[in-house]
C-alpha cells in the first residue's frame, strides 16, 4: 500500500488523450465513442482545454423532458459539444498523489479527470481503471 501512497497523476495517466472541439458534432462525437474507450474527452481551442464533454454528457441529448417537443435523432445528432459539455470541471497536474485523485473521483462521482501542466496545457488524463492499475500494481507481491 506503501507504494500507492507516493504515486502521482503522471506515472499513472493516459499521455494519448482523444480530444474534440465545440463544434464537434453529436454525430462524430458518437462515431468517436463507438471507436474509443474512453469515456471523457477533453474540449479543446487552440492549446487550451475548455470542457469536458462524456458519454453521459451525450445521453442527455436524449432524454425526454416533459413540455418540450422531442427533436429528431438526426436534429439531436447535429447538435455540437458546445450544447452539451462541462466548461467547469476538475483537472490535477501530473505531480498530484493518486490518493488525491481517487479522493476527487469519490467525493464528485466522475471516472476521469484531465491532468494540466503549470502551463495549463493538457499533458494526459487519468482514469478509474488507471487508479485500479496503480492499486493492484502497490498492492501485488513480487
Amino acid at each position: 500500500m506503501h507504494k500507492f501512497l507516493e504515486a502521482t497523476a503522471g506515472q499513472y495517466m493516459t499521455r494519448a488523450v482523444q480530444t474534440v472541439t465545440r463544434d464537434t458534432t453529436m454525430r462524430e462525437f458518437k462515431n468517436l465513442v463507438d471507436h474509443a474507450d474512453f469515456n471523457t474527452f477533453p474540449v479543446r481551442e487552440g492549446g487550451d482545454v475548455v470542457g469536458l464533454v462524456t458519454k453521459f454528457d451525450f445521453l442527455k441529448c436524449f432524454a425526454f423532458n416533459p413540455g418540450r417537443m422531442v427533436p429528431g435523432y438526426d436534429e439531436l445528432l447535429s447538435r455540437t459539444v458546445a450544447d452539451v459539455m462541462t466548461p467547469e470541471f476538475i483537472y490535477v497536474d501530473p505531480a498530484t498523489k493518486l490518493t488525491r485523485v481517487l479522493q476527487l473521483m469519490v467525493d464528485h462521482r466522475i471516472r476521469s479527470i484531465p491532468v494540466l501542466d503549470a502551463g495549463q496545457r493538457l499533458v494526459g488524463i487519468i482514469a478509474r481503471e488507471d487508479v485500479m492499475r496503480a492499486l493492484a500494481a502497490s498492492t501485488a507481491h513480487g
